[in-house]
């Protein structure tokens, strides 16, 4: 199976669910951070904050959503209540409690858990946060469907990638890339990235915002452009969660890899102030 990574040297895992495998990665000691990638990524977007965060004394598990990367496609749902469910399944798998760091669709999934599992959850970290639908007329809705077709799926998003990384992009862009496109090329995970698109729904998350209680941090890249306008976005999110914002200069969908540094700063600040997992530095 290809690898979900450019460079990763890490042994893939796997959870076995329902249907299928989620394919994860662990390293490090210390309290445990979930970091979840959103649709059509895969979990190596996190090849940079990973490491900051286990030289700063975390456990850190990266996992690729289902059919997505090195986990399964024989899966039926997808979506943000499905990620949901493969988050809560990991935690257990490794026991005790998790910061959730999710990027996207990946944010919403970490609002459902926190919301239905709050006894997992020390800690939410969102970024480029999908926790609503928002808002799109018929046309538009029936334009990204028909974009999305498995048939030509990867040279698509091949395409549109770049402009999710509006501002800085990674030095390693170009090969990052190619392993993502690559990875849509094999015709089952096309497939169930066309279906990702066709399912994800973010009403259920956005209903549940009310009963979060765990500590929250929202990174926006103020170049975002899967939002109309991100710091309002942004300070939506805050608002409902009680959570601090903070706006990524040069930064698009993706802050956790073209803003490296600042990300890591912001959830290193944020991680090392939770009771259960802090002063570990």
């Amino acid at each position: 199976m290809t690898s979900s990574s450019p460079s990763s040297a890490l042994p893939t895992r796997y959870l076995s669910r329902p249907q299928g495998r989620v394919a994860y990665d662990l390293q490090g000691d210390g309290p445990l951070v979930v970091l979840v990638p959103g649709m059509g990524d895969l979990r190596s977007s996190y090849r940079y904050l990973a490491p900051a965060l286990v030289a700063a004394g975390y456990s850190v598990a990266t996992m690729d959503l289902r059919g997505h990367g090195d986990s399964d496609t024989g899966f039926t749902s997808y979506g943000d209540v499905a990620t949901a469910g493969d988050v809560a399944a990991l935690i257990d798998e490794l026991g005790g409690t998790a910061v959730i760091g999710g990027n996207s669709l990946a944010a919403g999934a970490a609002v459902i858990v926190a919301a239905d599992h709050p006894e997992q959850v020390d800690g939410l970290v969102l970024m480029g946060a999908f926790v609503r639908n928002p808002p799109a007329s018929t046309f538009t809705r029936l334009m990204f469907r028909a974009m999305m077709s498995p048939l030509w799926i990867a040279p698509v998003w091949k395409g549109y990638m770049p402009t999710l990384y509006a501002g800085r992009k990674p030095d390693d862009f170009e090969e990052y890339r190619t392993a993502v496109v690559s990875s849509l090329k094999r015709k089952p995970y096309g497939k169930a990235f066309s279906q990702t698109t066709r399912q994800t729904d973010h009403a259920p998350a956005e209903a549940k915002l009310h009963a979060v209680t765990a500590p929250a941090i929202v990174i926006m890249g103020d170049r975002d452009p899967d939002f109309k306008d991100p710091a309002a976005e942004g300070r939506f999110i805050g608002d409902a969660l009680k959570a601090e914002v903070v706006m990524v200069a040069d930064a698009g969908h993706y802050p956790q890899a073209q803003q490296p540094e600042v990300t890591a700063t912001a959830v290193l600040s944020f991680l090392d102030a939770l009771p259960r997992t802090g002063g570990t530095r």
